[in-house]
Formats: structure tokens, sequence, C-alpha cells
């Protein structure tokens, strides 16, 4: 056996050392020690390497090749060659085990195991033998494809076949189809072609079958030039035919076939899909896609993705360095049928309220009190989900239109958007004061223009709402009284009639003295409490948590008690609380999905009501809330009276009129009915209008139509800032959605 070159060097030392010139032996010179140091283990460097691969990171991997390897390939190459196996094998994880090594003093080999496991694929398990060399002191891996797959050595590569199965449908809770596959007719109209007759009933048809607003058509019709074409929208190839729009002079059409939202049925509900974009391209590959899948964005199409794209028919292949020539297959799946999607909306109702916001910026929520089941739910401006199917081109016009809306059409304004509340937040302040202690339903106070227990402490003087009217009456009038009734004091109140009058000074009173007797919190807490700044669990929808503060000072806390300040909450969380309110003090999540359902087989998911908590407050104080909120809408002095008093659906409410800062306010109202009718389940309604004006004057009627829809099949009067139904007048000064122009 021939013997390392360091073990001859030191035995010659040792020789020379021990002998003197005449050959005798001698022992006055000390036996030399040479320091041995042992190589490195090529167990640790293998497992450093596999460490490194269970967790991707091909930067560590490639510094553990040997220097020839990495001559061979450069990092970036070693790193993509890896990746465009995983993607094939669609890998989900990725699990090792060392099985046994072999070291000699500069090489070793290493025998482990790799199992790949697959989100699309049987797990695909391999046995490997590496083989090292010891460099600079280190053990480096001698690294091929091989390494990847033993299948794959000689530079071999994987490829995947994919078929996906037909996306999913969505249905309403009585199996209308909102999102399904369909012939569609993109709609639209020569400008100047339509006979001037028919305008009017054109424009209102296309309305019928598109969603826009006659208005929004009449814009765009007459502000773009003569004989150009006017993008209007799409509509279902069998509503089409089966009306007589294709018959008018001036209308031109195109058929394509595509997944189809049906318009103005809740965009924000439903989402829509795009392609796989190169940023999320390796995600969606490793989920078992090919690539080239639309996939969902936002709201249930990307909540409900894995059902509603099943999973692909797919096969694995070992395919030539180029590409070119198929070696074998690897493995091979059948696809799984997507399941459809019931929710718990009611198409016809959701359709309707989305109208009855007449374009106005805002958003509507409908929630059964009992179950927690959401009917309607409405942000505004809508948005029209087809213009993301860009296989017909004058969709991609129309989307960049959408992209620069001034009016942000994409912003989910019920669920994903937060506000101050103001006067329906007193609700939760009366609430923090019944159950303080300091206060009782019998508790007085007199509510004047204005309120100045802050002054002794040296802050500001504030005002009732009453003080503004006055203000604005005189004016108006030119005089120095003011005569109106709600232009008037509301004098001396208890607490439930301070909120049937709204009265601000009673609020800041609540949210002074609740600070400086040590409960300075009580009203923040019990707000969060009633679920109001953070997320509802609705979980199918993008939702903002919001923000509920602490009171920082007794200015502060005045603030925080009308709903002010630093208060922001989304129109969802509202509709939640006042259900609770109104069902006896129950939280339930917020639910959007009805059912899950297969092609065959039972559901996957059926809805079942979920009690999330419950309202700290005792029964009888739940109870002066209840007729305090009744009182708003049935007592001639209550806030809501002129709109709802004669309403004819018992109702229980509160309004809202939320600053802002710089513009309008907000407007709110809020409210649940106790119909009692065992056709109908009652509801709990929240509408919100952005930067309008007064709740009683801009969202009550709104949420009062919503009530007619839901109730009586039909609308009720038409809003004091209507023509008639849907027909805004331009007069009024109302805000509308603006129509992007050409």
């Amino acid at each position: 056996m021939k013997l390392p070159r360091w073990i001859v060097l030191f035995l010659t030392i040792f020789l020379l050392a021990a002998c003197t010139p005449g050959g005798e032996a001698t022992s006055t010179l000390p036996t030399p020690v040479v320091a041995i140091t042992p190589a490195p283990s090529a167990e640790a460097a293998i497992r450093s390497f596999l460490d490194a691969l269970a967790v991707e990171d091909y930067a560590s991997m490639y510094t553990l090749l040997t220097q020839a390897s990495r001559d061979a390939m450069p990092q970036e190459d070693f790193a993509a060659r890896y990746t465009e196996a995983l993607n094939a094998m669609a890998v989900d994880a990725i699990e090792y085990s060392v099985l046994s090594t072999l070291t000699n003093p500069e090489t070793a080999q290493a025998a482990f195991r790799i199992t790949y496991r697959s989100n699309l694929f049987e797990d695909i398990q391999r046995d490997f033998n590496a083989n090292f060399l010891l460099e600079n002191g280190d053990w480096r891996l001698q690294w091929d494809t091989g390494l990847i797959l033993p299948e794959m050595a000689g530079n071999k590569r994987l490829a995947a076949y994919h078929t996906s199965p037909a996306r999913g449908d969505i249905y309403d809770r009585n199996g209308v189809a909102l999102v399904t596959q369909s012939d569609v007719y993109a709609l639209g109209l020569i400008a100047g072609n339509v006979a001037e007759e028919s305008e009017n009933t054109l424009f209102n048809l296309l309305y019928r079958l598109t969603a826009v607003r006659p208005d929004i058509i009449a814009n765009d019709y007459f502000n773009y030039p003569d004989e150009s074409y006017v993008p209007v929208g799409e509509a279902s190839a069998a509503v089409v035919e089966n009306s007589p729009v294709l018959n008018f002079d001036g209308v031109q059409w195109d058929v394509y076939n595509s997944r189809f939202y049906e318009p103005g049925i809740g965009a924000h509900i439903t989402g829509y899909t795009l392609f796989i974009d190169e940023t999320t391209m390796n995600d969606y590959r490793r989920l078992g896609y090919s690539g080239g899948e639309r996939v969902g964005m936002t709201g249930i199409e990307r909540w409900a993705e894995e059902y509603l794209h099943g999973t692909n028919a797919a096969s694995l292949h070992l395919v030539s360095d180029d590409k070119q020539t198929v070696e074998s297959i690897l493995d091979i799946v059948d696809a799984t049928p997507a399941s459809s999607i019931t929710l718990t909306i009611d198409s016809d109702l959701q359709e309707q309220a989305q109208a009855a916001m007449d374009g106005l910026p805002g958003a509507i929520v409908v929630m059964e009190l009992d179950t927690g089941r959401i009917l309607a739910l409405v942000s505004s401006p809508d948005y029209d989900p087809n213009l993301f199917e860009t296989v017909y081109n004058v969709n991609s016009m129309n989307l960049g239109s959408m992209w620069n809306d001034p009016m942000l059409p994409l912003n989910n304004r019920a669920t994903n958007e937060t506000y101050p509340l103001g006067s329906v937040f007193k609700i939760v302040s009366m609430a923090a004061a019944l159950e303080s202690g300091q206060f009782t339903a019998e508790s007085t106070f007199d509510c004047t223009y204005d309120y100045t227990e802050l002054v002794a402490s040296g802050g500001p003087i504030l005002y009732d709402w009453t003080y503004t009217r006055c203000e604005e009456e005189k004016a108006q009038t030119g005089l120095d009284v003011c005569t109106g009734v709600n232009a008037q004091p509301s004098g001396m109140l208890t607490l439930p009639q301070g909120l049937m009058r709204s009265c601000d000074p009673w609020f800041y009173h609540i949210g002074y003295t609740l600070y400086t007797n040590g409960q300075e919190n009580a009203i923040s807490d019990m707000a969060r409490a009633f679920g109001l700044g953070s997320e509802t669990g609705l979980g199918q929808i993008e939702e903002a948590p919001g923000l509920i503060p602490n009171s920082t000072d007794g200015t502060n806390a005045t603030s925080i008690a009308i709903g002010q300040g630093d208060v922001k909450v989304s129109p969802l969380q509202v509709a939640r609380f006042i259900a609770a309110i109104g069902n006896g003090g129950t939280l339930y999540r917020p639910q959007i999905v009805e059912q899950i359902q297969p092609t065959s087989g039972d559901p996957i998911q059926v809805f079942r009501p979920e009690a999330m908590g419950a309202l700290p407050i005792s029964p009888e104080n739940l109870q002066t809330i209840q007729d305090a909120m009744r009182s708003v809408v049935e007592n001639p002095r209550g806030t809501a009276y002129s709109r709802l008093g004669t309403f004819g659906i018992d109702t229980a409410a509160k309004t809202g009129t939320a600053e802002n800062g710089s513009t309008d306010p907000h407007a709110w109202f809020a409210g649940y009915s106790l119909a009692n009718r065992p056709d109908k389940p009652d509801i709990a309604v929240a509408v919100v209008v952005n930067f309008q004006g007064e709740g009683s004057v801009y969202a009550a009627p709104i949420f009062r139509r919503v009530m007619e829809i839901y109730f009586n099949g039909q609308l009720g009067p038409v809003y004091p800032w209507e023509i008639t139904y849907g027909v805004v007048n331009p007069d009024y000064g109302i805000i509308v959605t603006p129509t992007p122009q050409p």
C-alpha cells in the first residue's frame, strides 16, 4: 500500500534525527510532535447542502459546490435549473435523510434520500449518491443535474404539461348565476347615429342590460365625436338576444366567449380574475398551475381560488436539454373538476341596492339580524369585472379609464375602507354611560347650543348641531332669531331623549364625565366590545380593521364620544353591531358564502350561523337603547322622523353626520327592522354616503329605499335629489360619479 506523503516525510525526519553521523543512535534529541487537524465532516457538508435545498437557498447551495462544478454552470443557471424542476413537480415541501457517508483523506461519498412533496403529483422520492472533494480544507460537492433527480443526469430537464378544468361558477342564494362562462355581447353606440326620438328609450334599455346608468351613457354619447364608437358595457347573449336592443339604429356589438359577470351585481363581492403575472408565477406553479391560467385577484374569486380552479390534469416528463425530445413520462394525474360557490347574497336585492345609491359614493350593507348572513353588500361607484377580460380590445380602453377614475371604483367602501362614524357612535357611548353606573335612563342634561364644561380646564366651547342649523337659517332669512324646529336648542333631555335628538352636548358630557371620573377608556372599550376597530371575521372579502383610540384628555374624550377624532370604522362593522342591538345582543360572524358545492356529492362547506360574542350590556340597558332607537324614527322630534315617520315598516335607527376634516361630512344612517314577518327575516342596514352632508338628508332616504325593496318588492318615494327614479336633478348640487371623458 502506498503511504501518504505526510507520513513518509515524518518518518524520514524522525530517522535522520535519531542517528549520529557514525550511524549510532542517540537519545539526546527530543522526539518531535506533529499536530494533525482532522478533515471536516463530509456528512456535515451534505446536510448543509440539503438544509439549504429544503428552504431553496440556492446561493448557499452554490457555495458548497466544487470549483469545477461552478465553472460548468453559473449560479443564475444553477438556481434556474432547480426552480424549473421544482415548478414542474409542483413541489410544496422538500424532505431528506442522510443514509451513509464514507470519507477518505481527500474524497468522500454520501448516500441520501430526497422526498419532493407535490401539490399535484404523487410524492417523488429518490435515492442519490454524491461525491465530494476536499478543496482548501473544505468538502465541496461535485454537482450535476442528476442531483435534482437521478433521471436528469446529463443535463436532462423536467417539464409538466397541463390541462385546466373549467372554472367554477358563482351563484346567489337562489341559484342565480352571478359569474359563469358565457357568450357575451359587448354593446356600444356610434355617436350621432341613434335616432333622436329613440335616445331615452335606448339609453334606458342599455341600462337594464349593462347596469350602466342612463345619464352616464348619455354623457358619453353626446360628448364623443360623431361616427366614433362609444363603448357602453356587456350583457350575456341570452339576455341580449331576448331584447330588442340590436334593432335600434346606432347600436354596435361584438360577441365573444368569456367568464362573464352579471352587470351591477356585486363586483366588489365576486372580484375579478387576471392572468398570472411574473411576480407570482413560481408560487402558482408550485400549486400545480401551468402558469397560463387566469386566477382570482380580489373578492370571492381570490378567496375561493382553490375551489373555483379545481386541479389540473397534468403529466410530468423528462425532456432533453433543448426541450425538444421527450425522454419519458414520470407521472400522470387526472383533473379534479372545479367546485361552484353559492353566496348568501340575494341578487335582486343586491342589484336594486346598488341602483339605490344613485351613483353617489358610499356603501350599503344588509345583514340578517339573527344569522349574520349578508344579503347585499354595495360599494359605490361600482366597476365592471368584465373589463379585465381583454380578449375584446375595447375593454382595454375602458379598463384604462377605470384605473384612472378619481372616484376609485375598485375600492371596496363597504368592508375595506373606514370612516369616522359620527352620531351613530352615540349608541356605543350611551351603552358605556348606562353600564358605567354613572348614568341611568332617567339622567338628564340641558341640551343648549353650546357645551362649556371644557372651558374651566382651558378647553374650547363646543357646539350642538342645532347651532349650525340656526346659523344657516339666519344666513338665509337675514334675521337674528331662529324659528325652525331643528334650529332650536333641544332643551332638557333624558339620556334616551338625548339619543333621539342626537344631542351633541349630552354626549360631550358623557365622554368628559367618564374620563374625569376614572373611566377614561369606558367608551373605547365598549366600542371594541361592539366589534368596532377590528376585522369582523368575515374572511372571504378583504376588510380593513379601522381604529378605536383611547382618550388622551378631556377634549379628546368628548370627540370620541360622538364618533369623531381618530375613530375609524367600516360599514360592515356598523351593520354587524346594529344587528346585535336588534337581535338581543349577539355578535355574529358576517357570512357571505352559503356553500361550496363540488360537481357531485355533498357540499364541502355549508353556512352555519356562528356567534362570536355578546354585547356587554344588561338586558335592561339594551332595551333602553332599542327604545331610544325606535324613538329616532317614531317620535316627531326624532332626527329621522321626517324621513321614516310614516314609513309603514317598524324600524329602529340612528342618524349620523361625520366630519372628515376638509370636505362635506359623510352621511350615515344605520338601523334594523322589527317587521317580524315569517317570509322575510328582519335585517340590519348600514348606509354611508361619502362627502355629502347630513345623514338624515342623504343616507336615510337610501336606507328607506333598501327596506322598501326588501319588504315590499317595490320603490317608495323619489329621493329629494331625483327627478325620477335613478335620474339625478343636476340642480340639486350632489356629487355623483364622474364620467371620464374620451
